[in-house]
């Protein structure tokens, strides 16, 4: 589909400083604005797609830097942008990430809660036009123009619960910032819920990755995808205090399913099954979900269109991780940043003679090479990441530039722009392989046998037959998800959120899990009085760097 942007009297709107604003937008005369049925869909619901991605840090699900992605990646086990003598310090920003050292004043803390509501605030605004503007509309249409635009929403507020626990809950263009009222974690999980359950039957039945009409749409897939989550992380959802060392077992969770009524493992492994019942199946290739022309693909399920040519939307990654004279030889800058923690590799398999054939999809490691060729540097040496050498802060260390694996995953795309930064390659945000994944380990937690979706994924890659243990599947995700933003999401379901691991020494004060939820930004708290710090932070908890804090005036988003 094509993105439309959205005109400028949609974009005059304070964000959730801010974002709750009435009257956002101008007051052009909407009647020659809206004048026939593809109006409405192109103002109310089209332009929507523009936010899903971006350019800007914290704009997009994924792409950008201190974002949606970074918070649920940089803080877990998985990967981490270590101190590289001046480079990636940042005011100790990436060390707080890995560290779980966040401040309440955190501004990319505070832009990524901007970023979502802004397009809650969108939505909601969406609906209004669609309501007024209903007698240019067909019944059918009235109906599906609503579930797009709700589905949307929902989405947004999942990233919202999922990151911030506590939160206003605002559906309305009536509600201002001022008065939004707090809902707790169960509420707001149960309203995705709902709001997603009602919906599907009236999203579109194609598949979203595919060139088309549905191309990047959120359809009824993508709706039973999010649903099977929301499912799977029920036992963290439904608990309204995550600090008392009691959390709901998923067996006494239930909700109604298509008139049936199911505890959250069968509903889980019911939503896999919707979506594997959409035709969507193992790609035979691994890579190929994550080539530069992706959108033939069995298996993404919904992704963010990438074309250099017509969208302003970047993916940034691959930049960030690769050395300087790696990204050189492909004729772009790099940053020489992300890498996979140690633990990661040897999850992997690393060093051993069964290391797992996805380590070579998802990482560039030892001697580089490009092309047959390998890459030297200035001294005439060959690059070689060292994977084993990785530390918090390398500034003393022999391999300051080297250390660490660095990002492959994705088909580097010679005739990207912006160094690499704006590819082809679509990036992929909900794929079938977590689908399977998913309903392994719903089957695993309700006592049955989930080894035969496990080892589907394992042999795709030419990989040995596994039991599906806990154990067993935490560590399949890690080596068949990495780099796809799950990692946080997964170790606070598994309950290893909050403990040491890798480089990380969880200090005393984290044995309460109050950082499985980021703490409100205290500049939302000082907008709205109603509004209450998630448990186990306080306002002491500011940041040491004013770069990494946000500025004391109202931000407007122009």
């Amino acid at each position: 589909m094509k993105y439309y942007l959205r005109p400028l009297l949609f974009l005059s709107i304070l964000t959730m400083t801010g974002c709750l604003n009435e009257n956002s937008r101008d007051s052009l005369d909407a009647e020659m604005v809206y004048v026939t049925d593809k109006d409405v869909y192109v103002d109310a619901v089209a332009t929507l797609y523009n936010y899903i991605g971006g350019d800007k840090d914290s704009e997009g699900l994924q792409g950008t830097y201190r974002g949606v992605y970074d918070y649920n990646t940089f803080t877990t086990d998985e990967a981490i942008i270590p101190t590289r003598g001046g480079d990636w310090y940042d005011g100790g920003y990436w060390a707080d990430l890995y560290t779980h050292k966040w401040a309440v004043d955190s501004k990319p803390l505070y832009d990524t809660w901007k970023y979502l509501y802004k397009v809650v605030v969108f939505c909601n605004e969406s609906l209004d036009t669609i309501e007024r503007y209903k007698h240019l509309l067909t019944e059918n249409q009235y109906q599906a123009y609503r579930a797009e635009v709700r589905t949307i929403r929902a989405l947004y507020y999942y990233y919202l619960m999922d990151m911030f626990g506590n939160i206003p809950l605002v559906t309305t263009i009536g509600e201002s910032e001022k008065n939004a009222e707090q809902k707790e974690r169960p509420e707001v999980y149960k309203f995705i819920v709902n709001e997603l359950q009602e919906v599907a039957p009236q999203l579109p039945s194609g598949h979203s990755n595919h060139v088309g009409e549905d191309y990047g749409r959120v359809t009824r897939s993508v709706a039973n995808f999010l649903l099977a989550k929301l499912m799977l992380n029920g036992e963290v959802y439904s608990d309204a205090n995550w600090t008392d060392s009691f959390q709901p077992n998923g067996r006494d969770i239930h909700f109604i399913v298509d008139g049936v009524q199911m505890n959250i493992w069968q509903a889980c492994k019911y939503y896999c099954d919707k979506v594997t019942s959409d035709g969507f199946t193992l790609a035979t290739d691994y890579r190929s979900n994550f080539a530069v022309h992706n959108e033939t693909s069995p298996e993404n399920i919904f992704t963010i269109p990438m074309d250099k040519h017509l969208y302003k939307n970047q993916f940034q990654y691959l930049f960030r991780s690769r050395h300087y004279a790696h990204g050189g030889v492909l004729g772009t800058n790099s940053e020489n940043g992300a890498c996979a923690t140690i633990s990661s590799v040897k999850t992997f398999g690393y060093g051993t003679n069964g290391i797992d054939k996805r380590y070579g999809y998802n990482l560039y490691s030892d001697t580089v090479r490009v092309d047959g060729k390998i890459v030297g540097l200035e001294n005439n040496k060959p690059l070689v990441y060292m994977p084993l050498a990785v530390e918090l802060n390398l500034t003393n260390s022999p391999y300051i530039k080297t250390a660490g694996a660095r990002m492959a995953k994705y088909e580097v795309d010679r005739s990207a722009y912006n160094d690499g930064r704006s590819p082809d390659n679509d990036i992929v945000l909900f794929r079938y392989a977590d689908v399977l994944l998913m309903k392994a380990e719903a089957a695993v937690r309700n006592g049955e046998n989930g080894d035969k979706e496990l080892n589907l994924i394992r042999s795709r890659s030419g990989m040995g037959y596994r039991a599906a243990s806990l154990e067993n599947i935490l560590a399949e995700r890690l080596m068949e998800l990495m780099w796809e933003g799950w990692r946080r999401n997964d170790l606070i379901r598994f309950n290893r959120f909050h403990q040491s691991y890798d480089l990380r020494i969880a200090p005393a004060t984290e044995t309460d899990r109050h950082t499985i939820v980021f703490p409100i930004p205290s500049r939302v708290l000082d907008l709205n009085k109603r509004l209450k710090q998630n448990i186990g932070y306080t306002e002491a908890m500011v940041s040491s760097n004013s770069s990494n804090r946000y500025a004391t005036e109202l931000t407007v988003i122009k």
